[in-house]
């Protein structure tokens, strides 16, 4: 863990004194005036530390601009990228080497406005639709950690935001859910392949080291970083990556061995292999992680999330471990 927090230290300013939060909602209304903190579904505000940066230091990216694939010549061809292959449009793929460093896109496919967003610490890639009851948001990263999971803003009513749950948790929109949509991760080879006509964002405008893991050996730690909560049940380990499905999880150790799961509902398989963006410098370079595909009996894709056991287990639980 020493090696991760000097490569998170020099990567995002981490101080120990700024990792330090002050959990107290009078303390941060001097950086978040507008936001209401009367109206939260947190009860114990411990649980919300810093993670380092301040509002927007780790900046979302706002109308990102796209290559087609057959022009993108930078990536290599077992990173990862996050696919959105929504109907009556162009997939698109948005590679973890630029999500790595701004975790959260705002963007628009066709008329859907869409938040693309990565949390590294819990290896969660969720994409959500960005229109809610309250209308259309965008939205902005916190500089906040819950469980190790990144809290989101929303720009409009300065709400938090879990990235795990999609949900408000303080603010004028607490309660409100946004909705998932059924994306996945898979290589950007594969996604080649499979998309000849899809479209790959292109680097964003921002001197950072895209292509570089500021959170070298992160999937190979015992413990998160900034957690102290429980680990997981039946001796999984806090950093084995599982498929949650609603409230439901599935191991890859389980995937790996059995390649094709059916039971809950959904069919789970396992379908390619690319590098993991959490462990060596080389984004690219990583271990090779599964491809997991989530569809219904319709052979539909599923909303689904590939993330750590522990963050599934502190958000869930109650949850149920699909293990045998």
């Amino acid at each position: 863990m020493t090696r991760l927090f000097t490569a998170l230290t020099v990567a995002l300013g981490l101080t120990t004194a700024t990792t330090t939060a002050f959990a107290d909602p009078n303390f941060w209304q001097h950086e978040w005036p507008e936001t209401d903190f009367s109206q939260t579904t947190v009860a114990n505000w411990a649980e919300i530390l810093s993670g380092g940066p301040p509002k927007d230091g780790i900046p979302a990216v706002d109308e990102p601009q796209f290559l087609r694939q057959s022009d993108e010549a930078g990536l290599s061809p077992r990173e990862s990228v996050i696919t959105v292959a929504l109907e009556g449009q162009p997939a698109r793929a948005y590679p973890l080497r630029y999500l790595m460093w701004h975790e959260i896109v705002n963007d628009r496919i066709g008329d859907i406005p869409v938040a693309v967003t990565f949390c590294p610490l819990c290896n969660s890639a969720i994409v959500f639709d960005r229109r809610t009851e309250a209308g259309e948001l965008s939205f902005g990263v916190s500089g906040k950690l819950r469980n190790s999971d990144m809290v989101m803003y929303d720009r409009e009513t300065e709400s938090w935001w879990q990235q795990a749950l999609g949900t408000g948790i303080v603010g004028d929109l607490t309660g409100v859910e946004l909705t998932q949509l059924p994306v996945w991760m898979e290589s950007w080879a594969a996604f080649r392949e499979a998309h000849p006509e899809g479209l790959v964002m292109a680097e964003p405008p921002f001197r950072r080291a895209y292509g570089m893991n500021p959170y070298q050996n992160y999937d190979s730690s015992h413990r998160p970083f900034l957690y102290s909560g429980e680990n997981p049940p039946h001796d999984v380990p806090p950093l084995m990556r599982v498929v949650r499905v609603g409230d439901a999880a599935w191991t890859f150790d389980r995937l790996r061995a059995e390649q094709r799961i059916a039971e809950n509902g959904v069919t789970l398989t396992w379908e390619d292999e690319q590098s993991s963006a959490l462990d060596t410098a080389d984004i690219g370079g990583g271990k090779a992680v599964g491809a997991i595909r989530v569809r219904d009996g319709a052979g539909q894709d599923v909303a689904h999330d590939v993330m750590f056991a522990f963050a599934f287990h502190a958000f869930w639980p109650e949850g149920q471990w699909m293990v045998k």
